[in-house]
């Protein structure tokens, strides 16, 4: 195992404001405290959530300190393992979360937010797949999804629009896949019946799904949950990750991702098994992470947007 440099590359802000403000700077690399895991980075996921921190959004409960690392989930090798932290040994490759502070070459996490990589599993997919997987994941659960059912996911072919329509054909769900028409294949490769958005869309939903539509995830804001509460009987199988407000105004859930190391395990291995794939629209180097932020705020793309750390 190569030595640990004091001071390391990360991806920080030093103020809130536009994707400019994200810049590569080198920090003193962290060590592993007690119950933690010290890991060489190979790739991280970008999120909406690290865009919206970036603009000045605070997560619940957590401290911004400038110069801030951004990132919430990563891959790579276990180089220091803290004290108690006796489940886990240096060289080996895992993938995880923490809230902040993944933009960077090394990050320390909690042992009880990483898990092995499989073997079968390439650093792009571990890198991105905590927090869109573990979304959707979670979803489902919340919104009872249930084999032989139809969903609807409004922003199917996003980070966690493209996870839901997958794990949800993965449990014997007919999946409705909201979307632009430049995605229709490839919801349509996903196991979804495509649906172009906008105006027209309830009529076109209801000629897709003639039996009717039995709980819908949104995916993608902009008031689409009121087209899944006209066609939903019941109101508590609407939810929604990105409009908390109108899903409480609707009778719907406001759902958050439930993060664990070991529902990211359950989706790792279905990533080795075949299962369940990452699409990974672009990739960019730490040092460009600002351009990474513009292509994840411009929406409409599909799957996810990583950085490679090398």
């Amino acid at each position: 195992m190569s030595k640990i440099p004091s001071v390391m590359r990360a991806a920080a802000i030093d103020e809130f404001g536009p994707a400019e403000r994200l810049t590569l700077h080198r920090l003193p690399t962290p060590v592993a405290g007690p119950g933690e895991v010290l890991v060489r980075v190979e790739a991280a996921g970008v999120q909406p959530t690290d865009v919206a921190i970036r603009d000045g959004w605070t997560p619940p409960g957590a401290t911004i300190e400038f110069p801030q690392v951004l990132g919430n989930e990563f891959a790579g090798t276990i180089v220091q393992v803290g004290a108690g932290a006796t489940e886990f040994e240096t060289g080996q490759q895992v993938s995880g979360f923490r809230v902040l502070g993944c933009y960077a070459e090394y990050v320390s996490a909690p042992a009880s937010q990483v898990t092995l990589k499989p073997e079968k599993v390439d650093w792009l997919t571990a890198g991105a797949l905590s927090a869109s997987g573990q979304t959707a994941h979670t979803a489902l659960e919340r919104l009872g999804a249930r084999s032989g059912e139809t969903i609807l996911i409004h922003g199917a072919a996003g980070g966690v629009g493209s996870m839901a329509v997958q794990l949800a054909r993965y449990r014997g769900l007919r999946v409705i896949g909201t979307g632009s028409a430049q995605n229709h294949e490839y919801l349509r490769a996903l196991g979804a019946i495509p649906v172009t958005y906008g105006e027209g869309e309830i009529e076109r939903l209801r000629e897709a799904a003639p039996a009717g539509i039995d709980l819908a995830l949104d995916t993608a804001g902009q008031g689409t949950l009121r087209t899944a509460a006209e066609i939903v009987a019941e109101r508590g199988r609407i939810g929604s990750i990105v409009e908390p407000a109108l899903a409480a105004e609707l009778g719907g859930q406001w759902i958050t991702s439930d993060r664990s190391a070991r529902r990211l395990g359950e989706l790792l291995d279905l990533c080795a098994r075949g299962e369940l794939r990452v699409t990974v629209r672009a990739e960019y180097p730490l040092d460009d992470a600002a351009s990474a932020h513009r292509e994840v705020a411009v929406g409409h793309g599909r799957g996810k947007v990583v950085l490679r750390m090398n």
